[in-house]
């Protein structure tokens, strides 16, 4: 870190039905439709700061404005983004199965259910 950066992890997305199903297999799911306020799907990174965003591996690194004038270190070790990237969950290309997501919540199931965790 140099400073005033923020980190956004490449992680995967997931439907909150999905979500739904992996945790309650056998509840009935009724669809509502989007409230007033609320969101569909959260954007990680606009297309406003991907003018100061390098790609690496793992992870996105926003830069902060104040790079222009003390040196853009970041860039000499990714890729810098093109200006009308954008990264939202609705746009991402790794999504999580029902399955995948039983897998990473059945830890905390257990846990629950033990008693371990309340």
């Amino acid at each position: 870190m140099y400073g005033g950066e923020v980190f956004v992890p490449k992680i995967p997305s997931m439907r909150v039905a999905d979500l739904a199903r992996a945790i309650a297999p056998q509840a009935k799911i009724d669809v509502i439709g989007i409230r007033p306020g609320e969101k569909l799907h959260e954007v990680l990174i606009s297309e406003d700061e991907a003018r100061t965003t390098v790609e690496l591996p793992s992870m996105y690194v926003v830069q902060p404005a104040e790079t222009l004038w003390f040196g853009r270190e970041w860039e000499k070790r990714g890729t810098l983004l093109a200006d009308d990237f954008r990264y939202a969950s609705n746009t991402n290309t790794e999504w999580l199965s029902v399955a995948e997501i039983s897998q990473i919540i059945a830890p905390i199931e257990q846990e629950y259910l033990t008693g371990k965790l309340q």
